[in-house]
């Protein structure tokens, strides 16, 4: 939908539009290869489909990528269809939220947003077709009596007694479901197929059910509506599509997708089904009943949590759209499954945010600092002014942004980590009689600290060694081993600091039945008060930054108001300390 008329709403990265079409080699490349070579198709088009039944995760960010980038690589079209075919679970909060989350990601639709119920006049009529052609029929036994009946893999299904009822009866049976005469769960209808079947959904799988709900679109006009099964190869065909990318996990569904086609049809192009392995993240859950059983349960603020894996929380957190396409790339496509590792996700991020993020300097644990010779030598109440690159490595071709600029004076705020009284091997911050450089500013010699009554360290002292500023003369006749990082007391700004960890302690919270509730980390959130620089108080929300030697941080996009309450986020540390 990001197109020139009418705009889209949601539009805020072009990522995959605006770029041009990577060339990318899979199997899936292979099969359009082959189909556009032999003239099966002549334009690829392809669809993301999700039910509106809750927020896309970053399971749903690869099927974006691939679908939209698979449509992009070939000069095809990509449409964003809604699922909603089950107006219980279903709502216009998750619509407005899928639409925002696709466009964020640079996925480019063609034309308006598509939704099943724009379907469901034609579906019920082709509904209508299968009873006539002796294939579906009107069942009247209960959901568990149908499920019981099936069988198994080992088992084959039981007919229905419903199965052999006359044509006639099935088709005014049905058209009475339409009306509205039956209650939820009287009866259904089901495809007329082989209950004996090796594969169980072959065996009469459900067409409709009854469902007295209203429907967020097309209100209590329908108390009957398609079951997945049914409705998914019908919009595929009934739209065009050439190539119907899923997930593995509907593998065995393809056979009843076909099915389907091939007794409603003739259609052209006939869709076909691929599947392709989804991406299974280490330290995460991407169910939406699980994803949903932490937000009504409160393990987590909402949705939108930064620790949680859905779009809308990975956005918060800190993740641009090219770290989540970069995730695409590294993990690629295939029919084969496997974990990924979330260090790898984490990696692509400081990737992308290296020669973007702007620095400053944070102190998270702050401990007072004072200069006990600045008077002396500065002069009382002199305040220097000092400044650093504000992005010292930024992009080929990509002019460098203007300096950041502050000040230092008699008093700096440190982080309580860089002085040790009694120093373990190897040690190269502050302690009596050692010499660090404050970042930017001047060399230090330490001298010594000062502890309340109960010996915790209150001040650490130092005196400043004259002639040593950085980027001036002469700045390095005095060497040191270590720079430390720093505030001044004078101007530094208040800021929350939310600093997240991942929400599992195991890497595969929800593997062999286990409950993934037992496996939350219970150190996933900690909330700080820092000291940041001036620079930082005017972030605007949403803008990220790397905070010097503690990670990449992004201004919060809920809670931050830019000049008065500043509020950050960790995305994601330096360096991966899980790895250890």
């Amino acid at each position: 939908m990001l197109r020139d008329s009418p705009p889209n709403p949601w539009a805020q990265s072009r990522l995959m539009s605006d770029r041009p079409a990577a060339r990318r080699s899979n199997f899936l490349t292979d099969i359009v290869d082959a189909d556009l070579a032999a003239g099966r198709h002549t334009k690829v088009v392809t669809r993301f489909p999700p039910e509106p039944n809750g927020y896309l995760h970053i399971g749903h960010a690869k099927s974006i990528a691939l679908n939209f980038g698979l449509a992009q690589q070939y000069g095809g079209v990509c449409h964003l269809r809604l699922d909603d075919t089950n107006p219980v679970t279903e709502d216009t909060d998750y619509v407005e939220s899928i639409q925002h989350d696709v466009a964020w990601l640079g996925g480019n639709w063609d034309g308006e947003v598509r939704y099943a119920s724009n379907y469901f006049g034609q579906m019920y009529a082709l509904a209508e077709r299968l009873v006539t052609d002796g294939k579906a029929y009107v069942d009247g036994q209960t959901v568990e009596e149908i499920r019981k009946n099936r069988g198994d893999f080992t088992t084959p299904g039981v007919a229905s007694p419903y199965r052999d009822r006359p044509i006639e009866e099935s088709l005014e049976l049905f058209r009475r479901m339409k009306a509205g005469e039956f209650a939820d769960g009287t009866c259904v209808l089901r495809a007329r197929i082989d209950m004996g079947h090796a594969n169980v959904l072959m065996r009469d799988p459900l067409i409709y059910r009854i469902r007295h709900a209203h429907h967020h679109r097309t209100g209590d006009e329908w108390c009957i509506y398609p079951m997945y099964d049914y409705a998914h190869p019908l919009e595929d065909a009934i739209e065009g599509i050439t190539h119907s990318i899923c997930t593995l996990e509907f593998e065995t569904n393809r056979e009843l997708y076909d099915w389907f086609l091939d007794h409603t049809g003739p259609w052209n192009p006939r869709p076909r089904q691929y599947e392709f392995a989804r991406l299974a993240l280490g330290y995460t859950v991407m169910s939406k009943r699980k994803l949903l059983q932490l937000v009504v349960d409160k393990r987590v603020s909402g949705w939108d949590d930064p620790r949680m894996p859905t779009i809308v929380g990975l956005r918060r957190r800190g993740y641009t759209p090219e770290s989540l396409h970069l995730m695409h790339e590294r993990t690629g496509t295939s029919k084969a499954g496997g974990w990924t590792d979330y260090s790898v996700l984490e990696g692509c991020l400081r990737d992308d945010l290296e020669t973007k993020a702007l620095r400053g300097m944070a102190v998270l644990n702050p401990v007072k600092l004072i200069m006990t010779n600045w008077d002396d030598v500065m002069g009382a109440g002199h305040l220097e002014p000092c400044s650093q690159p504000a992005l010292p490595h930024p992009p080929e071709g990509v002019e460098p942004p203007p300096a950041r600029h502050f000040t230092i004076g008699k008093e700096v705020w440190i982080e309580r980590e860089d002085f040790e009284e009694v120093p373990p091997k190897g040690y190269k911050r502050l302690f009596p009689g050692n010499k660090v450089r404050l970042k930017g500013g001047y060399v230090i010699e330490c001298t010594g600290c000062i502890k309340d009554i109960d010996g915790v360290i209150t001040d650490v002292l130092a005196t400043v060694v004259p002639d040593t500023k950085s980027g001036t003369p002469g700045s390095d006749a005095v060497k040191v081993k270590a720079a430390i990082t720093w505030v001044a007391v004078a101007n530094g700004v208040n800021a929350e600091v939310r600093m997240y960890d991942r929400l599992f302690l195991d890497p595969h919270p929800d593997a062999g039945g286990k409950d993934f509730i037992e496996s939350l980390n219970p150190n996933s959130l900690k909330v700080v008060t820092a000291i940041v620089e001036p620079s930082l108080a005017n972030a605007l929300p949403d803008q990220k930054f790397q905070f010097e030697r503690h990670g990449y941080f992004v201004a919060d996009r809920v809670d931050h108001v830019q000049g008065s309450k500043p509020v950050f986020n960790l995305a994601v540390g330096l360096k991966d300390s899980w790895g250890k």
